[in-house]
């Protein structure tokens, strides 16, 4: 298991997240996965690699290039390494690429095909130096940037022709996405010592409601709360991104389909979770181009 520093994480000062923080216009998402790195253990890391398998249908990824958009903890992108590729990732939270790096010192160290830097993926200078890559990946990430369509725009750039992009993004409720942004912007107004508190209605209920769910099918619901069942994360650090995640916007399926078609894109899959809220995911594919032949 993985202990973490809060004190080598911890933004600047005079930083804009920290100042965003502060404001109360930005919840820290660096910090909660510098939490989430003292539960991470080797059975999540295999389990994030799964889901990498089996959404792409590959066993590996070798001689690939994956760019990780918003890089969070860093656990994707160490997925992505482990199955062979070369990855870059970014985050516009210096506590998050400080997760990032701790992952790559301790499995990948002075390794030249991880990179890990800042940046914003609403910067097109930053986003136009990136090239092109094989695999763009940002899984609940762009919603979060506080303008959902420039940042999806920007993240569709760099998919190399022949390559994929796979994204998740938070579903539209006509009533319940407005209920959820009062819930979000009310967290940002708690006292950080009374938010646990806050939040633990809420993880009672995803608990509750997946233990059903898990009963009625037939699943161990043993793995859903070891993280298992959920791409290797953590479940009390989801419901935390979840309920104090914060820009926040929600994304129609049918809106995204045609953005990414618009901007010559094709669709792979899709998987939505209908009328209930969470993220709905898409993997997109550039049409490789057609060489001229004499």
């Amino acid at each position: 298991m993985l202990r973490s520093s809060n004190r080598d994480s911890v933004p600047a000062e005079g930083s804009p997240v920290l100042e965003e923080i502060l404001r109360g216009n930005r919840f820290s998402f660096g910090e909660n996965w510098t939490y989430f790195l003292r539960v991470l253990t080797e059975e999540r890391i295999r389990e994030a690699g799964k889901s990498l398998q089996n959404m792409l249908g590959v066993e590996r990824l070798d001689g690939s290039s994956v760019l990780d958009i918003g890089c969070g903890s860093g656990l994707f992108s160490l997925a992505a390494r482990r199955l062979g590729a070369r990855v870059h990732s970014f985050d516009y939270d210096p506590q998050s690429t400080a997760c990032a790096q701790q992952l790559k010192e301790r499995f990948f160290p002075s390794d030249s095909a991880w990179t890990i830097e800042a940046g914003s993926i609403l910067d097109p200078d930053y986003t136009g130096r990136l090239g092109r890559f094989d695999l763009v990946y940002s899984w609940g990430v762009l919603h979060h940037t506080g303008s959902v369509w420039e940042a999806l725009d920007q993240a569709m750039r760099p998919v190399a022709s022949g390559g994929r992009l796979w994204i998740a993004l938070y579903n539209y409720q006509p009533t319940l996405t407005s209920w959820w942004t009062l819930v979000k912007r009310a967290y940002q107004c708690v006292p950080a010592a009374l938010r646990p508190l806050y939040v633990a209605p809420f993880f009672l209920y995803v608990t509750l409601a997946g233990l059903v769910a898990d009963l009625l099918r037939g699943d161990d619901p043993r793995r859903r709360y070891r993280g298992l069942g959920r791409r290797g994360m953590s479940l009390w650090h989801d419901v935390v991104d979840w309920v104090g995640g914060w820009p926040f916007q929600a994304t129609r399926p049918a809106d995204v389909v045609a953005f990414a078609k618009a901007r010559g894109l094709e669709v792979v899959t899709v998987k939505t979770v209908g009328r209930r809220h969470g993220c709905n995911e898409f993997l997109f594919a550039r049409p490789p181009r057609l060489e001229n032949r004499a």
